[in-house]
């Protein structure tokens, strides 16, 4: 739930991280025992407990759903906003377990999928394939079916604060089929693996210290956003695809792709702010048809640019 930090790629784990991780690693045991739909009912309960009593980052989670959802009522606001921890609790320990699980056993996670033919064919034209989405639904879910169905793929992540724990998740991507890449390490790595024709999966809701970033609208207020998919795509050719795995009433899960539009007019700054907005507003639209399950603990709109009026800005 943690803002942006910036860790180094080896840093030495304390007494703390060790303690951490020796309990997540105990509580991974447990969950493992029990069927997935039983692990996410544990986890939601879990997860429930960082709005109340806890109040982990509770304000927080609050003040930006009313500014997004300027419309909803307050009592609205604080049924989504109880509904995201327990959602969150889900995907923690949803993800937890994944190594566990047989490519056939996540696929069968999934009663939908729709525009799957839209990454066939974008893979068919050799120039690889750039996926993006955000902090929603069960996005660790949805990279774990597209490796599950053969797809070769890269998950470009940030490391963690926790080194035990970046270790830890860098070894379950792996499990599952996904090859990481740490952002540090993107721009060396990326265009090697869309040349070669693997898809590559960038988180594009998170503004990191540091990265190239563009601010585009998100909710009407301006967010810092990552532009590396956007520039890898006019650099190299390579068509971008959205992608969600939202779960659906049955506990099962849903997955959707979409493409976007990467069109290169030859004014290279343009043409990159126009997808950077592009695979921001179509997070937006299923962000609104499923609020309860986006990462509204994160800050989305700390960092700002000078100048930029309150009310665009970050929601105090």
């Amino acid at each position: 739930m943690g803002d942006d930090v910036t860790t180094p790629a080896v840093i030495q784990p304390s007494f703390a991280h060790r303690a951490e991780y020796a309990a997540l690693r105990g509580a991974v045991a447990a969950m493992q025992r029990l069927s997935f739909t039983h692990a996410s009912k544990l986890g939601a309960r879990i997860g429930a407990l960082g709005y109340a009593p806890l109040e982990i980052r509770r304000a927080v989670v609050e003040r930006q759903l009313a500014a997004a959802l300027p419309e909803r009522s307050p009592e609205d606001v604080a049924r989504i906003a109880r509904a995201s921890y327990a959602h969150l609790g889900r995907t923690s320990i949803e993800t937890a377990i994944l190594p566990s699980y047989t490519p056939a056993e996540i696929v069968n996670l999934f009663e939908e999928v729709h525009g799957w033919s839209i990454v066939e064919e974008r893979l068919a034209r050799g120039n690889g394939l750039i996926m993006v989405t955000g902090h929603l639904g069960n996005w660790e879910l949805g990279g774990a079916y597209i490796a599950a169905r053969g797809v070769p793929i890269d998950a470009v992540a940030r490391h963690m604060a926790n080194p035990l724990f970046d270790r830890y998740l860098t070894r379950t991507r792996q499990r599952i089929g996904m090859t990481v890449v740490h952002d540090n390490d993107a721009v060396r790595r990326v265009p090697r693996s869309l040349r070669s024709g693997r898809a590559v999966a960038f988180l594009v809701d998170q503004g990191a210290v540091g990265l190239a970033s563009s601010w585009v609208p998100f909710f009407g207020r301006f967010a810092k956003t990552p532009r590396g998919p956007a520039v890898f795509a006019l650099r190299l050719g390579t068509p971008i695809v959205f992608g969600v795995a939202l779960r659906r009433p049955s506990g099962r899960f849903a997955l959707y792709f979409e493409p976007i539009e990467a069109e290169d007019t030859g004014d290279r700054d343009a043409d990159v702010e126009r997808i950077v907005a592009e695979y921001t507003r179509v997070l937006e639209r299923w962000v609104r048809l499923a609020p309860e399950q986006y990462l509204w603990q994160h800050r989305r709109w700390k960092h700002q640019r000078p100048g930029t009026p309150p009310e665009l800005g970050d929601p105090l």
